[in-house]
């Protein structure tokens, strides 16, 4: 069904695996694509309660695939920079109540996709980022609100502009994680969260997420990330984006 997903329902709990283990499951356009219509996908499936994402192998997400940045004067090229906020909108749109599993790296568009969950799990040894500024664009894809939204405007601006990486420790104090466990715990740690909440009515579960969401909506608007990808765009092009993106795609590949 889909060629960088895995899909999965077993009675009221789904999974939905990133299954790009060889590139640190980064987030390819195609990817993206892909999430987007899991999440609707899951939508229609009536009995389930809960899904967990996940990424396959040792990262979480390595965050967007940089080979697959759309250049602005190519054909559709705003429809293409738009991609990663209608996925994080279809995330977080899910019917179930979403548990992001995180271990390895969560870095950038990564942690955006976490940040679209509605809970979040990540192991001892999990490292983010979020090197945007660095590569020269902005943070996109509703990431500022939704970061706002669970650890504070002061706290986002820091980890955005700094692009310094932080731990799971320093991610649980924020408020950005709800649990960290050892890595040999996590995937019980998350069946477990996962199992407690689908056991639980329905109706007022479901209610509770649409509650938060509708309240937290107000206060962050998350639906002005619509404009990310024009910000996005403009970054592609500007002279002292591009040096900056060029200087650290070198380095990168240095290391």
């Amino acid at each position: 069904m889909y060629e960088n997903l895995e899909v999965d329902v077993h009675a009221e709990i789904g999974s939905l695996w990133l299954n790009r283990p060889q590139k640190l499951n980064a987030l390819s356009r195609q990817t993206l694509q892909e999430l987007t219509h899991a999440a609707r996908w899951f939508n229609e499936q009536q009995n389930v309660r809960v899904v967990v994402v996940g990424g396959k192998g040792k990262a979480f997400s390595s965050g967007a695939d940089l080979s697959g940045f759309p250049n602005a004067d190519e054909r559709g090229a705003r429809q293409a920079a738009d991609t990663g906020r209608v996925m994080a909108d279809a995330i977080e749109d899910m019917n179930a109540l979403t548990i992001a599993r995180i271990q390895g790296w969560c870095v950038g568009g990564g942690l955006v996709l976490a940040a679209a969950c509605d809970l979040r799990v990540a192991t001892e040894t999990t490292r983010f980022s979020i090197p945007e500024i660095d590569l020269g664009i902005p943070l996109a894809w509703g990431g500022i609100p939704r970061l706002v939204r669970e650890i504070g405007p002061a706290l986002t601006k820091e980890l955005v502009t700094t692009c310094r990486e932080f731990d799971s420790q320093e991610a649980l104090t924020a408020g950005f994680l709800n649990k960290v466990v050892a890595e040999k715990d996590l995937d019980e740690t998350v069946r477990s969260l996962a199992e407690q909440i689908a056991a639980k009515p329905a109706s007022p579960v479901s209610a509770t997420k649409r509650h938060v969401n509708a309240v937290t909506s107000q206060m962050t608007g998350t639906m002005r990330g619509w404009s990310d990808a024009d910000s996005l765009l403009a970054a592609m092009i500007d002279p002292d984006c591009i040096e900056s993106r060029e200087a650290y795609l070198k380095a990168l590949r240095r290391s």
